[in-house]
């Protein structure tokens, strides 16, 4: 229901950008769709693509993520280098908030991976805040 609200909410905003995480894959981008503030809460809708083969980079959000796997596989794993899940297209995936969510999403399939994302963020939070790599050597 909240993700319903949040994209019936947001306004239309076309903006092209690289995805905000630390280090990205070559050719990682996220393109806002939509954004529009009630209150204290952005709402930011956007779509990113993982090149066959890259990654998002180690980040967290200062918001809540509510993603539909578009197109391709996404693996995604925390900080203690375990999978906390994989995505194939068609599911929803959720990231909750918190310096405290570390985490990572890898491409590990031939096609590229499309994601539609909701950010539910503090008013002017970044969409992410990169993170260093706890370690982890699986790419």
């Amino acid at each position: 229901m909240l993700l319903g609200a949040g994209l019936a909410a947001v306004a239309s905003l076309a903006v092209a950008a690289p995805a905000q995480a630390t280090p990205a894959g070559p050719g990682v981008v996220g393109t806002i769709i939509s954004q529009h503030t009630v209150g204290k809460t952005d709402y930011i809708l956007r779509e990113i693509t993982i090149p066959a083969g890259q990654a998002t980079g180690w980040h967290y959000h200062k918001g809540e993520l509510y993603g539909w796997v578009k197109q391709g596989t996404l693996s995604h794993f925390d900080a203690t280098c375990a999978s906390d899940g994989v995505y194939k297209r068609g599911s929803f995936i959720q990231e909750p908030s918190g310096d405290d969510n570390v985490h990572i999403g890898v491409n590990r399939g031939k096609t590229p991976v499309i994601l539609e994302v909701l950010y539910v963020l503090p008013t002017g939070s970044p969409l992410s805040v990169d993170a260093a790599n706890p370690g982890c050597d699986f790419q």
